[in-house]
């Protein structure tokens, strides 16, 4: 028991690291989403080309090698962190993942509320803005909760660029007590954790801003 109690209070750090990639992945990726999900619905030709092109492409490609163009590529000309390379490649990738969640919440939201929103005078932009996309972001609520769980596993693939999240220091721990079972099922343990604590947020979310038509 005391060594499992040491195994946490060395993993502690990394279940931090791992928290902020994920967080920041997920806020990236929706902004994206919501973005381009817009340009599919509402985009003309070429909008809507491009936001295709970017969610089937980037779908295609694993998370992993995402990573390793940001990092050993694209820092070649911007400046960036192991840390930073990471959360931006996950929520790049979230993002088009997020594209076809938003996508699939903005078809589900009746014509007819964008049709009684340019009835009172409103613009399309605005439209979108102010009527379609919040019931959209609702409606998106469940898919996005299966989302969140996707992106704190994916965080754990920024162990190959050497940043010390929750499965690094699980493998820096193994190596220097030789307890693979206690270091990587503690992290394990966390993950699970991790998991349920956002999952129930989303849900106590999702509870509060419950919308039927």
């Amino acid at each position: 028991m005391e060594s499992f109690f040491k195994m946490m209070q060395f993993l502690l750090p990394g279940l931090g690291v791992t928290l902020c990639v994920t967080l920041i992945a997920l806020f990236m990726g929706c902004c994206i989403g919501a973005i381009m999900a817009v340009l599919r619905v509402y985009g003309g030709v070429t909008a809507r080309t491009i936001a295709t092109s970017y969610s089937i492409v980037v779908r295609a490609i694993p998370v992993v090698v995402i990573i390793f163009i940001l990092y050993f590529v694209v820092s070649e000309f911007v400046d960036l962190s192991p840390f930073m390379s990471g959360a931006l490649a996950l929520g790049f990738a979230s993002g088009a993942y997020q594209t076809e969640i938003f996508r699939g919440a903005i078809l589900s939201v009746p014509q007819g509320q964008m049709t009684a929103a340019r009835g009172i005078g409103m613009g399309r932009a605005k439209a979108i803005r102010c009527i379609i996309m919040p019931q959209a972001m609702r409606i998106a609520i469940p898919s996005l909760i299966n989302e969140v769980s996707l992106v704190l596993k994916d965080s754990s693939l920024v162990f190959v660029i050497g940043v010390p999240e929750l499965l690094r220091r699980a493998q820096y721990a193994s190596a220097s007590t030789m307890e693979p079972l206690l270091a990587f099922g503690t992290a394990a343990l966390f993950y699970i954790l991790l998991t349920l604590v956002l999952s129930k947020v989303l849900e106590a979310i999702e509870q509060r801003f419950a919308v039927s038509f």
